[in-house]
């Protein structure tokens, strides 16, 4: 079943003059769909920290005109992914989220298109690449990981209490 949801726009200076709709799938907001020119202007953002429509049109590959960065700065804006300054003529625009959400954000759109939504489905297909050579250092920090996630796990699931395990016969 799909269902659209509104997406608020948080910590943002401007709000989009419109809540963008997206679809949503068992209960799962996506993000807002960026295409692939949004994406690259987006990279430019995230690896310079703060940047101006002609700091990312310098550094686009293949850069449209100068007129539709700007243009595509302001859609970014509108679906919420950055926010901007004004520095005398020109505005300075900041990503609304960090690199490694906006990274979690894509894995997990990768994870729900191409594997049902299962980590362990994409691991084994990524793990199982002719091309992919883990060396004994890579395989202790998986290992890490793996343990470090179980521990957490095992921290924040609620213990059940004494008096919930107890009997109610002969009440």
């Amino acid at each position: 079943m799909l269902n659209f949801v509104a997406h608020p726009v948080e910590g943002s200076v401007r709000l989009p003059p419109l809540a963008v709709l997206r679809p949503t799938r068992n209960n799962l907001v996506n993000e807002p769909a960026l295409s692939k020119r949004e994406r690259q202007i987006m990279d430019v953002i995230f690896r310079l920290g703060e940047a101006s429509a002609a700091d990312v049109h310098e550094r686009l590959p293949e850069a449209p005109s100068y007129t539709a960065v700007r243009t595509m700065l302001r859609l970014l804006e509108d679906k919420g992914m950055v926010v901007h300054r004004q520095d005398g003529r020109k505005y300075i625009y900041s990503p609304c989220s960090s690199p490694k959400s906006e990274g979690r954000s894509a894995l997990h759109r990768v994870l729900n298109v191409f594997f049902g939504g299962s980590l362990e489905d994409a691991i084994a297909a990524h793990l199982s690449d002719p091309g992919m050579h883990l060396d004994a250092a890579d395989l202790k920090r998986l290992r890490a990981v793996i343990d470090d996630a179980e521990e957490t796990k095992k921290e924040t699931i609620p213990k059940k209490s004494p008096k919930a395990s107890r009997s109610t016969k002969g009440r």
